[in-house]
């Protein structure tokens, strides 16, 4: 049975849809669907009584033996909600740790969803005693129940911290790895996106790989890195990272901690964006939330909207650029690899493989951005206008360019247009 939460206006199909992929995922055979708007949520059901006695109602019908609530409970509500249905209640969290838990192939993977799993038992400890005594105060009236439910706490944090030392040494190996990359000057690039996006489909074509890819929610889930060879000669580090989705689960996030440094210290993002959903922006806006919550804000991005074959209306294959000339939109399908060669040729671009060069003139305020340009080793000669300003010719990659326009205040009306891009 299952149980979408409506918050505030109208029956959202989008979200109704993916919570029905999402119970489809993790292989539950959905014999009925209700809706429940909530204005303010029942402290003790989340949904208001009635529409539990409407639940309850249903599930006696369709003989349903689990309910599937499309939204965090708390550990209490969660336990109030199987005392009335008189059956199993899964809340959204539960749902994505067990696609998880199918999902884990690797021994890394699986002891990030095993850690984020204890992390969210561990407050619902209590469900599996119910039939015991509890602890009521007073002599002589401390029944067994307690005793084991401190006994299976202690079990699980002793388990959560041996995980957590493990991950720890998987993260030290891991930047280990990152600073062997950086010394051979090889730039990672990582690939984000909403899960079902076509991550992994991208990541074949541009590779040669064969991760497995599949039109479904978390197909993938164990990251992957491949070698790919850029069109000036050099190559890049390319690696395939979990899908992301409305209220990712904190538990999951932090468990992911060692992957997502991937992420977070990588050289350039591709936001893979599924072109052909109407909610397409929503989801651009959540996968930026994750990425500003792990510290990756600041990575430098392309934007891909891919399955673009898919659209009734076709955009032209391609790279966008904004009004400094760098890279930030681009246009292909996975599928037909229309528009992967000039996604490659940007990635080379962003990545340092490819320089560009341009005229800029900075206005006599503009110490600091002067100086940050020659720390960078980027210009190539300097002239002094009659008004003072500094005129640069600069050869500098278009990464650096970008982050000097989000943390230097380098202005478009400061660039000249490219004279032209070369290759290192």
């Amino acid at each position: 049975m299952l149980v979408h939460v409506e918050r505030t206006g109208p029956w959202d199909d989008g979200d109704s849809g993916e919570f029905r992929e999402l119970a489809a995922s993790a292989g539950a055979v959905a014999v009925a669907a209700l809706r429940a708007p909530v204005r303010t949520p029942d402290p003790r059901y989340f949904i208001g009584p009635g529409k539990v006695d409407e639940v309850a109602q249903a599930c006696r019908e369709c003989a349903a033996e689990v309910v599937i609530i499309d939204h965090a409970l708390s550990p209490s509500q969660e336990r109030n909600l199987e005392r009335r249905l008189e059956c199993r209640v899964l809340d959204r969290i539960g749902l994505i740790l067990d696609i998880f838990a199918q999902r884990a192939n690797t021994f890394e993977g699986k002891l990030q969803v095993e850690l984020a799993q204890l992390r969210h038992l561990s407050t619902r400890l209590v469900r599996g005693w119910t039939h015991l005594e509890r602890q009521k105060g007073g002599i002589g009236l401390r029944g067994p129940g307690e005793k084991q439910l401190e006994t299976d706490r202690r079990l699980v944090n002793e388990r959560i911290r041996r995980i957590s030392a493990r991950l720890d040494g998987v993260s030290r190996r891991r930047a280990l790895s990152r600073r062997a990359r950086a010394r051979g000057e090889a730039p990672v690039v990582s690939l984000v996106g909403y899960t079902n996006a076509g991550k992994s489909t991208l990541f074949n074509a541009l590779t040669g790989a064969c991760v497995y890819a599949a039109d479904k929610l978390f197909a993938t889930l164990d990251p992957t890195l491949r070698r790919l060879d850029l069109p000036s000669g050099g190559h890049a580090v390319l690696a395939d990272t979990v899908g992301f989705i409305r209220e990712l689960p904190h538990d999951l996030v932090a468990a992911f901690r060692a992957t997502l440094e991937e992420t977070r210290e990588a050289s350039l993002l591709l936001h893979v964006v599924d072109a052909s959903t109407e909610d397409r922006q929503q989801k651009i806006e959540q996968v930026n939330q994750v990425l500003t919550g792990i510290g990756a804000h600041d990575v430098a991005q392309i934007v891909v909207f891919n399955k673009c074959d898919t659209m009734d209306v076709r955009p032209t294959f391609g790279v966008e650029r904004d009004a400094r000339g760098v890279p930030v939109r681009a246009w292909v399908s996975a599928h037909t690899g229309d528009g992967l060669d000039e996604l490659v040729g940007a990635i080379a671009e962003l990545t340092g493989a490819v320089r560009l060069e341009r005229r800029l003139r900075l206005p006599p305020a503009a110490g600091r951005l002067r100086a940050r340009l020659f720390e960078l080793g980027s210009v190539i000669r300097e002239s002094v206008d009659a008004d003072g300003s500094s005129v640069l010719d600069v050869l500098i990659p278009g990464a650096d360019l970008e982050r000097l326009a989000r943390h230097e205040g380098l202005d478009a009306s400061m660039i000249e247009p490219a004279f032209r891009a070369t290759g290192t």
